[in-house]
C-alpha cells in the first residue's frame, strides 16, 4: 500500500449550518477511512434528517483521491453534490464525507444561487469539524550503553524528532519518531556520534498529526 509523506483530513465530525432566504442549509462533515465508512455516514444523516427535501454530498477516498463520490439528491445537476466536492479537492482534503442537508424556505434560490449555498454550508462544516496534516514518521529503536546515552538525546531534540520511549535496564533503549523523509539520514548521525556503538533498528511507519 502506499504510503503519502503527508495529507489533510478531517479532524473529525462537525456540523454547520446556514440561512439562504429561508432556506436551512446544515452540514455534516466526517472523516471516512473507506467507502463503507463514507456511505454508513451519509445513510445515517438522511435517517436524522428524514425530513428534508434535499440530502446531499459528496466524499473524497485514497491516497490519489481514487474515490470521488457526490449526489445532488433531486436539486438540479451540478447545483450540490459538485460545490460539496469542490470544497474537499480545493484543499485536497483526502477520507472525508460532507452531507448538506437541505430544508426548503419557500424561495427558488436558481442555479448560482444554490452552488454558492451549498458551496458555503460545506466550507461553513469543514471549520467546524476542523483539519488536521497527517505525516509520516518511522519509529526507530536505538540502544546505547549510558555513557552514550547523552549525546543521542541531544541530537534527537537538536533536530526535533520525538522521544516516544525510554527504557533503562543494563543499557537505554530508546524509541524514537522520525519523519520518514529524515529517517535515514537520522540513523547515520545516531553512528557517526556514537561512533557505531548504538544498536539501531527500523520499526513501522505511521502517522502523527497536528491541527492546521
Amino acid at each position: 500500500m502506499i504510503m503519502l509523506e503527508k495529507y489533510i483530513t478531517a479532524a473529525g465530525q462537525g456540523q454547520a449550518e446556514i440561512v439562504e432566504k429561508k432556506s436551512r442549509f446544515i452540514a455534516n462533515v466526517s472523516p471516512a477511512a473507506s467507502e463503507k465508512d463514507a456511505v454508513s455516514y451519509i445513510e445515517g444523516i438522511k435517517k436524522k434528517y428524514w425530513d428534508a427535501r434535499h440530502n446531499c454530498y459528496a466524499y473524497q477516498i485514497g491516497e490519489k483521491n481514487q474515490l470521488q463520490r457526490y449526489s445532488d439528491d433531486g436539486e438540479p445537476g451540478g447545483t450540490a453534490g459538485m460545490p460539496i466536492l469542490d470544497v474537499l479537492r480545493g484543499r485536497d482534503i483526502k477520507n472525508t464525507v460532507i452531507v448538506v442537508t437541505r430544508y426548503f424556505g419557500g424561495t427558488l434560490l436558481g442555479t448560482g444561487g444554490l452552488v454558492r449555498a451549498y458551496g458555503s454550508a460545506a466550507k461553513a462544516g469543514i471549520e467546524a469539524a476542523g483539519l488536521i496534516e497527517c505525516s509520516l514518521y518511522t519509529q526507530i529503536h536505538i540502544t546505547v550503553d549510558y555513557t552514550l546515552s547523552g549525546k543521542v538525546q541531544y541530537e534527537v531534540l537538536n533536530k526535533e524528532h520525538i522521544i516516544k520511549d525510554t527504557v533503562y535496564t543494563d543499557r537505554v533503549e530508546f524509541t524514537i519518531q522520525v519523519n520518514k523523509a529524515l529517517a535515514d539520514s537520522f540513523i547515520e548521525d545516531i553512528v557517526n556520534i556514537t561512533s557505531g556503538n548504538a544498536e539501531i533498528t527500523k520499526g513501522e511507519d505511521i502517522y502523527l498529526s497536528k491541527k492546521i
